[in-house]
């Protein structure tokens, strides 16, 4: 099957989770035998800030990690070329309102392709105006990112058909990785966002580091001044940006890590936890979260994770992870097996692949060409990649197919001001294995 992929961005996770997901599902596509394309706007907001604030070195060290992987710039003008031989397009909801509509216009005249629109977001609640504005009449159906999200589309009839379709873990990157030792005891990896869980991580994060006196970091972009001295002032690390697929590493240094949601996902969308947890348990690190609720079962709180009702909860919750290893351990083993069991990309593939089926496509376009697991011959696990071997690979860049220049001039002046090296630049402590 030929598939393509309108996306905000996949080489870039600044600010950006659904680059995660899109990630475990390329690569799962493609180690089925299928081929995959991928579509993303030219100055998206998430590569934009990425390279402005870290140069270009990120995107080089992005097609080391993934080799196989790579995305192509998408224009209104090229949009019909791109479209021409797909048998699927998934257009994910960060799109331009013009180019979702453009994509459905195509979609009515040819008629040769299957058409989704991918929601992973609150607006549809928070919104409505803006989503409202998204012409959806001739696609086939929308994969929505949590029940109350699918049903939103059907009772208003934006859509005739939903599906709800969960992020998930890319556990070819998110596994428990070995560590000589335990240089940190709480890790927060998230953005700071925009005022709408500032006081949950005073309560849940701040509070109680400070109280306990943990060994604890910060990772995450978008953390205002204010932020970064509250931050300090609990006597927590900022460390900054992290790339996803460093997560992993990052989390087998830590004993903890902690769950806080945004308020929409609390309140307006329970259910919906968003695809941190998902990493996190598949890193078989122990999770807390603060109050949120599981309302479509994906996990069993007490087992998979606990959860914090308050900031003193918090606190006993911590104490009795760090001073009772073996129920550390068992919590972790538990959501670890849960993930391995319900919630991997391999999983969300399946679902997607049915979904297919409903909707009449073939099945010899759906038989998967190979199920060895290899993606044109190998695969390299994210954590065996070390720095040398990683120097040593061909430096993909970004597949521009676009009589633009590749990067402003500003971002490249500032990315030759920069260090020769930037992957000991961005995370050098990571290269060393420390924390």
């Amino acid at each position: 099957m030929r598939i393509g992929f309108f996306y905000h961005s996949l080489v870039s996770d600044w600010n950006h989770g659904n680059a995660h997901f899109l990630r475990g599902i390329v690569t799962e596509l493609q180690a089925r035998g299928h081929e995959v394309r991928v579509f993303e706007p030219w100055k998206s907001w998430s590569r934009r800030n990425l390279i402005l604030q870290h140069g270009r070195g990120p995107l080089r060290e992005f097609h080391m990690m993934y080799p196989n992987l790579s995305s192509t710039i998408c224009t209104l003008k090229t949009l019909e070329q791109q479209l021409d031989g797909l048998d699927l397009v998934l257009v994910h909801e960060w799109n331009d309102h013009k180019l979702v509509s453009q994509i459905g216009r195509h979609r009515k005249q040819q008629k040769s392709f299957k058409l989704l629109f991918h929601d992973t977001h609150h607006r549809s609640i928070t919104d409505i105006k803006a989503m409202k504005k998204y012409e959806l009449s001739h696609y086939d159906g929308v994969l929505a990112f949590g029940n109350k999200i699918r049903n939103i589309y059907l009772s208003k009839r934006w859509i005739r058909r939903a599906w709800t379709w969960h992020e998930a873990a890319d556990t070819r990157v998110f596994r428990p990785l070995p560590a000589e030792r335990k240089t940190g005891d709480l890790v927060w990896i998230g953005n700071w966002g925009d005022g709408e869980r500032t006081a949950e991580l005073q309560k849940f994060l701040l509070r109680p580091v400070k109280a306990l006196g943990l060994r604890a970091h910060a990772y995450g972009v978008r953390y205002p001044r204010r932020a970064v001295r509250l931050l300090r002032g609990a006597g927590i690390r900022y460390k900054g940006w992290l790339p996803n697929y460093m997560v992993p590493r990052v989390f087998a240094q830590f004993k903890i890590t902690a769950h806080i949601p945004r308020r929409p996902y609390v309140k307006a969308l329970p259910g919906i936890p968003t695809i941190r947890p998902f990493e996190a348990l598949a890193c078989g690190i122990p999770l807390i979260c603060s109050p949120w609720r599981d309302a479509e079962h994906l996990f069993t709180a007490g087992e998979d994770y606990l959860v914090a009702g308050s900031g003193p909860e918090m606190k006993a919750h911590i104490r009795r992870l760090l001073n009772e290893p073996e129920f550390a351990e068992a919590l972790a083993q538990h959501g670890l097996k849960t993930v391995w069991e319900r919630h991997t990309c391999i999983h969300r593939v399946d679902e997607l692949l049915q979904i297919c089926a409903e909707l009449g496509m073939r099945s010899e376009i759906l038989a998967p060409v190979s199920m060895n697991g290899k993606l044109n011959g190998r695969i390299i696990p994210i954590e065996l990649i070390s720095p040398q071997a990683a120097e040593a690979q061909p430096r993909r860049m970004m597949r521009i197919r676009s009589s633009q220049k590749p990067y402003p001039k500003t971002a490249k002046r500032r990315s030759r001001r920069r260090m020769h090296s930037p992957r000991r630049r961005v995370f050098p402590e990571l290269l060393k294995g420390g924390s």
